[in-house]
This record gives structure tokens, C-alpha cells and sequence, in this order.
């Protein structure tokens, strides 16, 4: 008679060690969104141009997206533990540089340097998590607070940026990082036990190389597209990146430890859900930076109370997943999912009714009205993503639902405030005021930021002209980016209802096994499938 030992249960110190893995993911996430409210006073203190404003915000994105992949993949082979105290000192580091930084350029390379640090601790966190908690049920309550931390951290990144700018200079919003990356650095290695996959092959430094080439050309082309029109150099960079991710794909289907195995895609519905998962964070992340912008440029709010009342859409919705996930016992998943997306729409249908004059419940209602819609859609399509994929892949699926949110809110970033910079300097033309300053007209026109700068320094009357003709210009902007948002919402929809149809967590056809790429010869079979291995 054959006995299974039970499944050990995690005490304590997992518990404990869990919680201080918290600390990078919090941090990780804030960074997406601590910018919002330091916008006019990076603008007034180092005075970048609207695309270097845009690079602030897109770089930190396009980075941590773009590498993702590739960090999970060599955390595999070094230790993610290891990797996880690296990139904890990178991300220390670069917080530093960030938070004294002395021009625009500067301060983009330093979010870049940050995106460097948060791909290596995202998957890392997740991939321990794994580790420290054997029990289903544990590992899914550990998983749980993981996907919160995540998604709450970046709610709290205004309202933090609110508190901090409200007593001390803007760079205050990056040196809260240190202390938390100092105390992971101490107590990680006590409290967290090291793991890594024993037969996972070489590390594949082209691949990596490759997958990043693909990804920053396409969203430069596109910025640079959405900005300052069609120009060969922009269809060329585009062109560029989508011949670097055939190669990249190319090698992925030839390797025999590829960093994706790319039968995944062939399971029903993995691919429309990372799509749909990438829609619902373009929208959610790309479209918050004008909320946040309306309320503190357009309404007057300080930075604390724009940071706590861009907090009301996150309470109002709270309900949402759990609700959502009750319905997904009655109802199909995709036409839940197909319903988010159409409540999004009204959402951001409410937004482009708002005007500089407009009561601010109104801009509230719309925002809580979208993202209500969306959380529904994020909080199914996280179920069926993981459920898509066998156990033994569970860590890529997901890093590519990782990689996905955060393409989704780096492309939601860039194309988004793209399209709202571009009809701002369109519309501010004709209604700044004649007499103004050369070198305060062009400052004026490139963003909102800007304008309330220049009016500083000009008397009440014109000042109260180029006002007024800035916020009415941004509200239009505002407009145009929600319209554009309600186009991705609805292609979000079409994508949930024509291919995630009669797709469940549990569906036979979805979790069939693969067969085992074929490893070197010397690689024991069973070894191949081994989800990692954990050492003290």
C-alpha cells in the first residue's frame, strides 16, 4: 500500500518571508503611476519638452515590459533570490539618481535604470512565492495578496506622490524607495529561501537582446508617429522592431530551452487573454495621467487632495472582482469579460462630456464607471490565463500575463498621451492671447504643465487668458484620448466574444497537456518538467 506524504504546510517564518517579498512588488507598482502629481513640478524645475515629459512616464514601462522575460528566464538559472537582492541594490541605486536628478535626461535615464531593477523583481517575487508556500490553498491565498499588492500599489502611487509633495520637493517620491530595498536586502536572505530550475539550459543573452530590439523601436515609432506626424524614420523604427520579433520568435521555435515555449498559444483561449489583458490595462493605466492632470491642472486641487480624491474610483469599485467572480459561476466568462469592456465604454462616453467648468463629481462618476468595467475584465481573465497553462509552465504563463500588463500600460501611456499632447497643441494655437512672448508661447504650447508655469510669471490678465485656453485645450485632449480608449474597449470586446467562448480555468481543452520540448540529450527527461528546485 502506497501512503502520500501530507503537503507541508507554511508556518511563520514563510509567512514572514512572504511579507517582505511585499515591500519590491508595492514599490515596483507605485513606480507606474508616483509620477502624476510631480508633473508640474518636474515641468517648473527642470523644464522638459512634451516628448521628454512623455519619455518620464513611458521609459520606466517600456523597460520593466520589455525585460521581463528575460529576467525571469536568468532567474531561473542564477537563483531568484539572487536576482531578487541584485536588482533590489540596482533599483536602490537608481532611486537615488532619479530622485537628484539635475535635467530631463537625466531623469529618463534613471526610470530607465528603475525599469531595469523592477523586471528583475517582479517575476522574482512571484517565482518565491511559488516556493515558499507548498499548500494549495495557502500558495492561492499567498498568490491572491500578491495580485493585490500589485494592482493596489499603483492606486497608491498618487496618493503617496500627494503626501510627499505636499511637505518636501518632488525627488522625495523616489528616496522612499531606499530604505524599503535596504531592509529587503537585509532580511531576504534570512527569511527566503533560494530556488532555481535545475534544467532549464544555457541562458540565451541573444533572445533577450532580441525581445527587448522588438519592443522599443515599435513604441517609439508609434510615439514619435502619434506626436509629430509620419516620417520614414518613424515607419522604418517600427518596421525594425517587428523584423527583430519575428527573429526573436524564430529563435524561440528553434531553441531547445526557449525562454516561451510557444505551444502555449495554441491552448484555446491563452492568446485572446492576454490580449484582453493587454486592452484592459492600455486603457486603465494610459488614461489615469488624465484624471490625475485634470484634477491638480485643471481643477486647482493640491497634490494631496487630487491624490485623495483620484483615490474614490479604487473604493467605488472594490466590490467588483469578487462580484465578478461570483457571476462566473452562472454565466459565461466571455460575455462577463465582453460586459466589462462595454461598461468601460460608458465610462470614458461620460469623460468626453467634460469640460474646465464641469463639477467634479462628474469627471469622478466617469472614472469609477470605466475602471468598475475593467477590474471585472482583469479579474476573470488572470483565472483563465493561469488556468490555460499546465502546472509546469504556470511560471511563464505567468510572466507573460506580467509582460502583457505592462505593455498594455506602457503602450496605454504612450499612445494615449500621444493622442492628448497632439490635440492640445493643435487646439492651444488659437486661443493663446496675441503679445505673449515668444519663448512663453512655446513653452505654453507643449504641455499644461508648461502653461501654468508661464502664467506665473505674466500679469493676472494674460495670465488668466493663457489659463484658460491651456485647461480648455487639455479637456479637449482629454476627449480625444477617451474616444480612443472606447475603440480599444470595444476591440477588447469583440477579442473576449470571439475567442474566449466556452473557455474555463478547468476546461479539459485548455489544460491538455503538451508534449515536452525536446531537451539535450544529457537533460533526464523527468528533469525538464521540474518546476524548480529550492535550496537553503
Amino acid at each position: 500500500m502506497t501512503t502520500t506524504a501530507p503537503t507541508p504546510r507554511a508556518g511563520r517564518r514563510e509567512w514572514i518571508g512572504f511579507t517582505v517579498l511585499m515591500l519590491p512588488l508595492l514599490l515596483v507598482s507605485m513606480d507606474v503611476s508616483v509620477l502624476y502629481f510631480a508633473v508640474p513640478f518636474i515641468s517648473a524645475e527642470l523644464r522638459p519638452t512634451g516628448a521628454q515629459q512623455l519619455w518620464i512616464f513611458d521609459i520606466y514601462g517600456f523597460v520593466l515590459g520589455g525585460l521581463l522575460i528575460t529576467m525571469g528566464a536568468l532567474g531561473d538559472r542564477i537563483g531568484r533570490r539572487r536576482l531578487l537582492l541584485i536588482g533590489a541594490t540596482a533599483f536602490g541605486a537608481a532611486s537615488l539618481l532619479a530622485a537628484y536628478a539635475d535635467s530631463a535626461a537625466t531623469l529618463i535615464a534613471a526610470r530607465a535604470l528603475l525599469g531595469v531593477g523592477g523586471a528583475t523583481l517582479m517575476p522574482s517575487t512571484l517565482a518565491l512565492v511559488r516556493n515558499l508556500f507548498h499548500d494549495a490553498r495557502q500558495r492561492g491565498t499567498a498568490i491572491g495578496i500578491w495580485t493585490a499588492t500589485l494592482t493596489g500599489g499603483i492606486a497608491i502611487g498618487p496618493v503617496l506622490s500627494g503626501i510627499l509633495l505636499e511637505h518636501f520637493w518632488w525627488g522625495s517620491i523616489f528616496l522612499i524607495n531606499i530604505p524599503a530595498m535596504l531592509m529587503l536586502l537585509l532580511l531576504a536572505p534570512m527569511l527566503v529561501p533560494e530556488s532555481r530550475n535545475p534544467a532549464t539550459g544555457r541562458f540565451d543573452l541573444v533572445s533577450g537582446a532580441l525581445s527587448l530590439g522588438a519592443l522599443l523601436p515599435v513604441i517609439y515609432g508609434i510615439k514619435e508617429m502619434a506626436r509629430a506626424g509620419v516620417s520614414p524614420v518613424r515607419v522604418l523604427a517600427i518596421v525594425a522592431g517587428l523584423l527583430v520579433g519575428a527573429l526573436f520568435l524564430h529563435r524561440q521555435r528553434t531553441r531547445a530551452y526557449p525562454m516561451i515555449d510557444l505551444d502555449l498559444f495554441r491552448r484555446r483561449g491563452f492568446a485572446g487573454s492576454l490580449a484582453v489583458n493587454l486592452l484592459a490595462m492600455f486603457a486603465l493605466v494610459g488614461f489615469a495621467i488624465f484624471t490625475t492632470q485634470h484634477l491638480q491642472l485643471v481643477l486647482g486641487l493640491s497634490p494631496l487632495r487630487a491624490a485623495l480624491w483620484s483615490l474614490v474610483p479604487s473604493l467605488a469599485v472594490g466590490g467588483v472582482a469578487p462580484a465578478a467572480a461570483a457571476l462566473a459561476q452562472r454565466i459565461e466568462r466571455a460575455y462577463l469579460i465582453g460586459a466589462g469592456f462595454g461598461i468601460a465604454v460608458l465610462g470614458f462616453a461620460v469623460l468626453t462630456r467634460v469640460t474646465p467648468e464641469s463639477p467634479l463629481w462628474l469627471l469622478l462618476v466617469g472614472a469609477s464607471v470605466y475602471a468598475g468595467g475593467l477590474v471585472m475584465v482583469m479579474s476573470l481573465v488572470t483565472e483563465l490565463v493561469l488556468g490555460a497553462a499546465p502546472a509546469e509552465q504556470a511560471g511563464v504563463a505567468s510572466a507573460l500575463t506580467e509582460s502583457s500588463s505592462e505593455l498594455g500600460g506602457a503602450l496605454g501611456m504612450a499612445i494615449l498621451g500621444s493622442v492628448g499632447a497632439a490635440v492640445y497643441r493643435r487646439e492651444i494655437l488659437a486661443g493663446l492671447p496675441a503679445g505673449l512672448p515668444a519663448d512663453s508661447g512655446d513653452a505654453a504650447r507643449e504641455t499644461l504643465g508648461g502653461a501654468l508655469a508661464v502664467a506665473q510669471a505674466l500679469p493676472v490678465d494674460l495670465a488668466d487668458a493663457v489659463l484658460h485656453a491651456a485647461r480648455v485645450a487639455f479637456t479637449d485632449g482629454l476627449h480625444f484620448a477617451a474616444g480612443a480608449a472606447m475603440v480599444a474597449m470595444l476591440v477588447g470586446a469583440v477579442t473576449a466574444l470571439t475567442t474566449l467562448r466556452g473557455v474555463r480555468p478547468a476546461d479539459p481543452a485548455a489544460i491538455e497537456a503538451l508534449p515536452t520540448p525536446a531537451g539535450p540529450a544529457s537533460a533526464p527527461a523527468a528533469s525538464r518538467t521540474l518546476p524548480g528546485a529550492v535550496s537553503r
